[in-house]
């Protein structure tokens, strides 16, 4: 391996660890370090060598070890912040996802779906795919992402189903900030949702 492959496997490396684990990347992400051809041969070898691993198509991670689980899997909101950094989209969990997340639904969906205004995709992992669905400007439109996902939340629980204790659990894990940012985000929201924004921003 010549002195310029060396070196550009480095600061790969260097970049990547620097980032800490969890973290998934695309060639994109390393396209300032060289042209993508070199950046593709770099990503190869350290894959080859064990170092990197490619948990789907363009898509790199450092592997992460548990004590007793193993390696551990690259997770999903990994996979799909990574696709959408490098399409420069937005990426909004949906629906369970976005109810697991705020603490309103213990359940956790096998086969995660997310929101962008980016392009959409599906992207296998796996047995596992992770899918990007294409959604309206609207939808993305709240200043604060908090807002965002907890209309998906109450849209996937349903108007019938949003009680008290739905509205407590929402104030309780809800930062302070985030419930203030509610009451200028409640014209992206539904009006049923709006008015649960405004009971949240005022309590």
């Amino acid at each position: 391996m010549g002195k310029h492959a060396q070196s550009i496997d480095r600061r790969i490396l260097d970049r990547i660890r620097s980032q800490g684990k969890g973290r998934v990347f695309t060639p994109a992400d390393f396209l300032d370090l060289g042209n993508r051809a070199a950046v593709d041969q770099a990503l190869s070898r350290n894959t080859r060598a064990g170092i990197l691993r490619k948990v789907g198509r363009g898509l790199y991670d450092l592997p992460r070890n548990h004590p007793l689980l193993g390696r551990l899997s690259a997770s999903t909101d990994a996979v799909a912040k990574a696709v959408t950094n490098r399409d420069k989209s937005t990426l909004l969990p949906s629906g369970a996802q976005a109810a697991n997340m705020l603490g309103l639904s213990d359940q956790v969906p096998m086969k995660p779906v997310y929101l962008t205004d980016g392009r959409k995709r599906r992207i296998q992992m796996g047995k596992f795919p992770v899918v990007l669905k294409h959604t309206t400007p609207r939808t993305m439109r709240t200043k604060n992402p908090a807002s965002a996902l907890v209309i998906q939340a109450l849209r996937w629980i349903g108007r019938k189903h949003v009680d008290d204790d739905v509205i407590a659990r929402l104030r309780r894990n809800l930062k302070p900030a985030d419930r203030v940012a509610l009451v200028k985000d409640a014209p992206q929201a539904p009006g049923w949702i709006a008015d649960i924004f405004h009971r949240l921003a005022k309590d």
